[in-house]
Formats: structure tokens, sequence, C-alpha cells
């Protein structure tokens, strides 16, 4: 085959990562915003529903990625389905009932059903990757590169909506979510008949016990999960937090689109640094180099307050550069770690699952504020850094520590 068209396929693999990163920054950063500040609940009950909603989404995770690994004809249906799912559930996040009772309850429902679409096409699309040739390392970097596009576009545009006039808003919405659905389309329908399909697993009675046995036996995919895991729960922290902080602790909310735009593209164009220095270094060694940059960023940013604005742009720029090896690097790393061929599904449902834990662990840090007696549209507090920056530093740092002393049981490992 040649240069252009492996070029081409990975592309037509990589397309669906826009749509997909499109839907997960609402969901994770800008709807908790949204139902706090437009639709008016309660920090401290939005954040407990935050986390049942993501806590009940990670159990289904494992349970996804065993009948993905059943059969391919049946992914592909299943990812059909999930993306229409989603695209209705995404849809009607943005058009709650107005009383705010009502609105918990519909937030509740929909959350459940965007994060289990969600969820399903995410796990069959990595484990996807996982069987190209070089375990999908290019078409990894296409779907990453896609992810943060999509990204970047779900940081401006959505914000420019509702900073709007209110009577425009509903129609906005109504435009931008349809372009959502349709590029959703697109991309599954690029993905189903352009990439090429990975081999089916082979039907030799291999069952999801013995699937989590065998991983289990195996010490880098042990290894993996604890700075994953830590990892994770730092970054989804840090993204819950985050308009939050821009609008109060900042006193820049007119701005937030930018500085979410600036973070995103800067993690587009450090993953193909993260990439060249990994094939350098291993790719453990530079993972651990992009938490501590991540750090780096943290510890500025607990510094900061109201009109720093450039001061926060750089934050921005440097822990978004980390971002990009936190995406490119682990799904690399539990690929070349799982050896058999009918657990990959497993695996990544279970690396999906740790991220919904970190998820669902970080909507906690709704009710903590709270506690500390922060209410969103007070300004500057004290809570706020502490919460929004040290702890997501304290969480890095204790993921470079247990990936420093466990990272030489990966292939390709080194050291930072």
């Amino acid at each position: 085959m040649s240069a252009a068209a492996r070029r081409g396929q990975d592309a037509a693999y990589g397309l669906l990562g826009a749509p997909l990163a499109m839907a997960a920054l609402p969901l994770f950063v800008q709807i908790p915003a949204y139902y706090a500040s437009h639709v008016g609940l309660a920090l401290a009950p939005l954040g407990w529903v935050l986390f049942g909603a993501r806590l009940l989404d990670m159990l289904q995770d494992p349970v996804f990625g065993h009948l993905l690994d059943r059969s391919a004809q049946r992914q592909k249906r299943w990812m059909a389905m999930a993306g229409a799912v989603l695209a209705v559930a995404f849809v009607c996040l943005w058009k709650p009932p107005h009383d705010p009772q009502a609105a918990m309850l519909w937030l509740v429902a929909m959350l459940v059903l965007a994060y289990g679409a969600h969820s399903m096409l995410s796990i069959a699309y990595l484990s996807w990757a996982s069987r190209l040739p070089e375990k999908g390392l290019r078409a990894v970097a296409w779907r990453e590169a896609a992810g943060l596009a999509g990204v970047i576009v779900a940081s401006v545009i959505p914000a420019a909506i509702l900073a709007a006039d209110a009577s425009q808003i509903d129609a906005r919405i109504t435009f931008y979510c349809a372009g959502f659905a349709a590029l959703l389309g697109l991309a599954l329908l690029v993905l189903l008949r352009q990439s090429p399909p990975p081999p089916p697993p082979q039907a030799d009675g291999h069952h999801w016990k013995s699937a989590l046995r065998g991983l289990w036996e195996t010490p880098a995919f042990r290894t993996l999960l604890p700075p994953y895991l830590l990892n994770a729960l730092s970054a989804a922290i840090a993204a819950t937090l985050a308009l939050f902080f821009i609008e109060d602790q900042l006193q820049q909310g007119r701005l937030a689109g930018l500085f979410l735009a600036a973070y995103f593209g800067a993690a587009a164009l450090g993953l193909p640094l993260w990439g060249a220095l990994s094939r350098r270094v291993g790719a453990v060694a530079c993972w651990r180099y992009a938490m501590l940059l991540s750090v780096a960023g943290f510890i500025g940013a607990a510094l900061l307050g109201p009109g720093d604005r450039l001061a926060f742009l750089a934050v921005c720029l440097a822990t978004g550069a980390a971002l990009g090896a936190d995406l490119l690097l682990p799904p690399v790393l539990l690929a070349r770690s799982v050896r058999q061929a009918q657990a990959v599904g497993v695996a990544f449902g279970i690396l999906t699952m740790l991220g919904k834990l970190a998820l669902a662990l970080s909507g906690i840090a709704l009710p903590l504020l709270a506690a500390l007696d922060y209410r969103p549209g007070q300004g500057p507090s004290v809570s706020l850094p502490l919460v929004y920056a040290l702890l997501p530093c304290l969480l890095k740092l204790l993921a470079w520590q247990v990936l420093g002393r466990y990272g030489r049981r990966f292939p390709d490992s080194g050291q930072a």
C-alpha cells in the first residue's frame, strides 16, 4: 500500500475524533457551568448529580468492551445506534425544562443516555485503532488531532452563543447541535466505509473472565492503571472547575472561549512533538516529562487573581501542551501491553471506565467548594485556587511518582 493510501486510511479513521470531542467538552466542562449559571441549579446538588450519572456510566464500560470484542459486524451496528442516541441526547441537554426540579431530572436522564452512547462509541473507536498496523500509532495521531480540532470548535462556539442576547441563544444552539449531528453522521459513515476494519476476533472460546484474568496477569497492564487514574482525576477536576475559575477568580468570563481554544490548540500542536520525543526516550519517560510540565502550569495558576489574563494564557499553553501527551501515550502503552486479541476491547473498556471514574469523582469538587463557602458569581475566592489548581497538582505528582517507580514494566519504556 502506498504512503498516500495509508494516510488516507488513517485520516478516515481519525475524523470521528472531531464530533466525539465536540460532544465530550460540553458534557464534561460546559454543561455543569450552564446548568449552574443559566438554568439556576444549586452547586452542591448539581455536583452529586454529576457524580451519580458519571459513576453509573463508568460501571457499564467493561460490559461494552466485552460485547464489542465478540463480533466486528455487531460492533458496526452498535456504533451506528450509539451515534444516533448521542446526537439526540446532546440536543436535549441544551434544552431543559424551565422548572429547576424538572430540569434536574431532565439532566440526569439526558446525561445517562449521552454518557452511555459516548462510551460505546469511544470504546469501539479506541479498540479499532489498536488492531490497525503498528498498533494504530499514526491513526491515533490523526484521531487526537481531529479530536482537538473538535474541542477547539466546542470551546469557542458555545461560549459565543451563550454570551449572545438571550432571545437568540435557543435558535443558535439548535443550529450548532444540527451541525454537530451532521458531522457525527458523516464521520461514522466515512469510518465504517473507508477506514479498513480490524480483523474480527477468532472464535476460540475466550470468555470475559479469562480475558480479565489474562489482563491482570500482564504486569504492564496493571502498572498503567494507577497513574492513569490519578492523572485523569487531576485533569477532570481542573476541567470541571475551569469555567468557574475563569469567571470568578480571573473575572475574565468573556475570554473563556479563547482560553479553552489556546489550551486545546497547544495540545494539538504538541501531539507530533510528544510522538517524536517518545520515539527517542520511550513512551513512559515522555509521559512523565509532560506531567512535570502540567505541574508547573498548575502551580502558576494557583498564584493568579483578577485580570491576570496573559499569565493564565501561559498556563493554558503549558498545561495544554502536556495534555497532548495524556491523549497520545496511554492508549499506545495499553495497545502495546495487551497481547490477547480478544481482550483488546475489555482492556480499553477498563481504561475508559477509569477515565469515567475520574470524571465521577471530579463532580465532588463542586460540593467541596460549596462546603468551603464558594458560590458561583461571588468573585475571587481562597478556596477556588486550592481545589482548581493545587489539588490537581498533587494528583499529577502522585501519578508521576507511581509511573516512575513501575514504568520499566512497559514495552518501550524509558525513565524521566
